[in-house]
């Protein structure tokens, strides 16, 4: 009985590898987020996130689109290589609040329609679910 288990146990290890830990496998693919709030503030100027792979962040922010890899597993929350495009817009101080509040985020919380972003010093971004 243990030499079968001692024989499964490789494979099942190399099943696990390659597997989506991050946001994307727990709910937050197939949906455009539509930010809400940032530390409770209503966030008019109109930002959104997207997870089009597994790994990946992308989205718009009040003047320029974004890409960055999401590396943390679920519920965690860390964005690396962030591309941004540079287009200036009447936004754009608005963008730094929204670019800023993001890469200081730690965990991530899907629930149905809701998005939660936060980290440890109690800052938070709301978002929802695109209709």
């Amino acid at each position: 009985m243990l030499a079968r288990l001692a024989l499964l146990l490789p494979a099942l290890a190399l099943g696990y590898c390659g597997q989506d830990e991050t946001a994307t496998a727990y709910g937050a693919a197939g949906q455009v987020w539509q930010a809400q709030s940032i530390d409770g503030a209503t966030f008019a100027a109109g930002a959104e996130l997207r997870f089009p792979e597994p790994g990946q962040i992308a989205g718009q922010g009040p003047c320029n689109s974004f890409t960055a890899r999401l590396d943390a597993p679920y519920p965690w929350f860390e964005i690396a290589d962030l591309v941004a495009t540079r287009a200036a817009c009447p936004e754009l101080e608005a963008e730094g609040v929204f670019f800023a509040a993001l890469l200081a985020m730690e965990q991530i919380e899907v629930s149905g329609a809701v998005l939660i972003l936060r980290n440890e010093a109690g800052h938070e971004m709301l978002f929802r679910a695109a209709d």
